[in-house]
């Protein structure tokens, strides 16, 4: 079983801002997640890391076969080469000042037993001592995982040029046959954004996720999930498959970057409860599955199941958030995102998109309807996408080219699918409304949601482009960015070293005392969520959605009770915090029972 060195993962963060992260950080113990859906981004990182290399490129054209994962495969071969050869470069080099074997120890956490030795080691007085202990923490040296994620709704079919639907040939599909055949080892893909059936049932031909022993996997499956159940009716639906997966990554439904799913009205705190409770359960569960459907294809069996780790992300902002997750809940591992935007040395934003990203406040960042997919979009104003976008719709021309197509999922006006950020889609669409005949009012917001919606696949790709100085599509280098609303708390571009710290409570970085818990920022982040949600809808409320809103309600209450009871239990709270944090219960409960007297229409909610 793979054991990281850091406690804490940087999760993948739109199409180019974690694309070369391994290159920036695993050297260092310190695992990331690189997007793989966006091909023609991997392929321009190609170009730019055989130049870094001082080896030749060979492009991988439209025009072979397979390209989509022969660009994956290699880029991915690349990477690893890169990483390793750098990890070799840190086992050589001299513990003295400054070096880069004494930036990997001393940015692991204090309470890790390589930590410990490499404490031990820089206190010695006999020479022998160090030279031993040296030895041997040159062989605790490892890499952090080089992972990749795969969001799961960007399954676009693919065609031949004659128009015959190629097998098993879609975008996910794909995708995961790159990763399938690197050389990656030690390594996860992160499935997101729910179940796929086509991808989870193609796993069932993939040899490449087979365990060779208890916990022994080359390539591990990792699934982000927002619940227990999720967690569970997944793991059940591979473990049929006699697949195995070996973390299940809870994100905050609402409090993270980039697309959000909302639960129905479950909060980060009582989710994480009950995978406290539950977490043995579930393995069992799971391994009982598994176990049978390995036999059932006579493939050996196990004795006793494989682990499962259980991560945690989305806002989490301090130290004492930390090892709240890992101390009460036992969360294996965080994850940090938003944060490590503002890390040039360890995630690729390009200069004015950093400058946006310093200066942003709370109003620049809100959940949006721009994303194609019709799913909430954490979205930063002001970038470069925006002010493309706003001046495409004042010049009488909205919507974008779509030359990408990861996105196409719309067949309402078409025969063939189109994405809803498209010129094509943007002009039908505001000529059927303008033949509706609709009040002024109700116009004008549908129009504006049409207009809202914005090309990702170009913007969240072109800050590799514009950092790397390499080019990805002529006449469109705009850069779109979706930070969690943490990014409001920190203001300041920091060193690698200096982020772990602060991860690790050795400084503090935060530009906010007064910021509100990670637990009750998300409290009320779902509160605002529920509001615009009953305005967005009272015109069409009927009783199933009035049943259904009502429920997200009692469980935020219900979310709100469970933090009270809780407060005193949980690890590092003083009895100011505890104050502190139920004078923002108070304050939500408030912030609650104003939307209820307001949408008090039936009895329930009275």
């Amino acid at each position: 079983m793979y054991s990281a060195p850091h406690q804490f993962h940087i999760p993948v963060m739109g199409l180019a801002f974690t694309i070369d992260s391994p290159v920036k950080v695993a050297q260092y113990g310190i695992s990331s997640v690189i997007s793989i859906m966006e091909d023609r981004l991997t392929e321009m990182m190609r170009k730019h890391y055989y130049a870094y290399i001082n080896e030749p490129y060979i492009p991988i054209t439209t025009r072979d076969e397979n390209y989509r994962e022969k660009r994956i495969t290699d880029y991915l071969n690349l990477v690893s080469r890169i990483v390793s050869e750098k990890v070799d470069k840190i086992k050589s080099s001299v513990f003295e000042a400054g070096s880069e074997i004494v930036k990997y120890f001393e940015m692991l956490p204090d309470n890790s037993n390589i930590k410990q030795i490499y404490n031990q080691m820089t206190g010695a007085k006999d020479l022998a001592e160090k030279e031993a202990l040296g030895k041997v923490l040159r062989n605790k040296i490892t890499a952090g995982s080089i992972d990749v994620n795969i969001m799961t709704k960007l399954d676009k079919n693919n065609y031949t040029k004659d128009g015959v639907l190629i097998e098993n040939g879609s975008d996910a599909l794909a995708a995961l046959r790159g990763y399938a055949k690197s050389d990656l080892t030690n390594s996860s893909v992160i499935f997101s954004a729910g179940i796929n059936p086509n991808l989870y049932n193609y796993l069932e031909k993939l040899r490449a996720f087979d365990a060779s022993g208890v916990g022994q996997f080359e390539k591990r499956i990792i699934i982000k999930v927002s619940d227990y159940r999720s967690a569970l009716i997944q793991g059940k639906y591979l473990a049929k498959k006699g697949i195995w997966v070996s973390e299940f990554r809870v994100e905050s439904g609402l409090n993270c970057g980039g697309h959000a799913f909302a639960t129905d009205g479950y909060l980060m705190g009582p989710i994480l409860e009950e995978f406290k409770i539950k977490r043995d359960e579930l393995i069992a569960t799971l391994f009982d599955i598994y176990n049978k459907a390995l036999a059932a294809k006579s493939f050996p069996t196990f004795s006793q199941p494989h682990p499962i780790k259980i991560s945690a992300q989305g806002g989490i902002g301090t130290y004492e958030e930390c090892a709240l997750l890992h101390q009460y809940y036992g969360i294996d591992s965080t994850g940090w995102g938003t944060p490590f935007l503002l890390v040039p040395e360890a995630t690729t934003v390009d200069d004015a998109t950093l400058a946006l990203l310093q200066n942003a406040k709370k109003p620049d960042i809100y959940l949006s309807k721009n994303s194609p997919l019709g799913v909430p979009f954490h979205y930063l104003k002001g970038t470069s996408s925006d002010l493309e976008k706003l001046k495409r719709i004042e010049t009488g021309k909205p919507g974008s080219p779509c030359t990408e197509k990861h996105l196409v999922n719309n067949t309402e006006f078409t025969e063939e699918p189109i994405c809803t950020a498209s010129l094509k889609y943007q002009k039908l669409k505001i000529n059927h409304l303008q033949s509706l005949h609709l009040a002024p009012e109700k116009y004008e917001r549908e129009v504006k949601n049409v207009l809202a919606k914005e090309c990702l696949c170009i913007g969240l790709s072109n800050a590799a482009s514009i950092k790397h100085e390499q080019p990805f599509l002529k006449n469109l280098p705009a850069v779109t960015i979706c930070p969690g609303p943490n990014i409001a708390y920190f203001s300041k571009t920091v060193s690698l070293r200096e982020m772990t710290d602060h991860i690790y409570g050795r400084n503090n970085i935060m530009r906010d005392g007064s910021r509100p818990h990670v637990f009750i920022n998300e409290l009320f982040i779902y509160i605002s969520f529920l509001k615009e949600k009953l305005l967005d809808e009272a015109e069409i409320m009927d009783t199933k959605k009035e049943k259904y809103y009502l429920a997200f309600y009692n469980q935020l209450v219900a979310g709100i009770q469970y933090y009270r009871e809780k407060a005193g239990e949980f690890c590092r709270f003083t009895n100011q915090d505890i104050h502190l944090f139920n004078e923002h219960l108070n304050k939500a409960e408030l912030a609650l029972d104003a939307l209820r007297i307001g949408h008090a229409t039936t009895a329930e909610w009275v």
